[in-house]
């Protein structure tokens, strides 16, 4: 009896390892930018990830789109980060940058549990990389 209790603790407790090695590994959550003002919910599409802005500091207008209607909406709610790519060790599309209104090649790969790194390049060669924080 002592040893079938044993072995169901020993099974409990590799479950629960899984189980949280599985959510470090995944980087669906939210995540705060690098400068601290934003807070992006990246969630499953497709067979990767995308990337939705739910909180920006000011009025958040998306005021550089090049599309002009578009010019006075809010920027929550935009989809900023479409990377549906398995690559590797991480993931690849596009990344929108509302602060100057264009579309950029992008990735996204965890360096760590609670660290997302975002790039966005121009040409494949100029790129620009972001540590964003897990904040759940």
């Amino acid at each position: 009896m002592r040893s079938r209790l044993g072995l169901a603790a020993l099974v409990t407790a590799a479950v629960g390892f899984l189980s949280c090695t599985a959510r470090a590994a995944d980087p669906a959550g939210l995540w705060l930018t690098e400068t601290g003002s934003s807070r992006i919910r990246v969630a499953p599409c497709g067979s990767g990830y995308c990337g939705t802005i739910v909180s920006a500091p000011g009025k958040a207008l998306d005021a550089k789109n090049p599309d002009p209607a578009l010019r006075t909406r809010s920027v929550v709610g935009v989809q900023i980060l479409d990377a549906r790519q398995q690559d590797g060790s991480g993931y690849s599309g596009s990344l929108y940058n509302p602060n100057d209104g264009k579309t950029y090649s992008g990735s996204l790969r965890l360096t760590g549990p609670n660290t997302l790194e975002v790039s966005g390049c121009v040409m494949s060669v100029f790129c620009k990389r972001q540590s964003w924080t897990r904040v759940n």
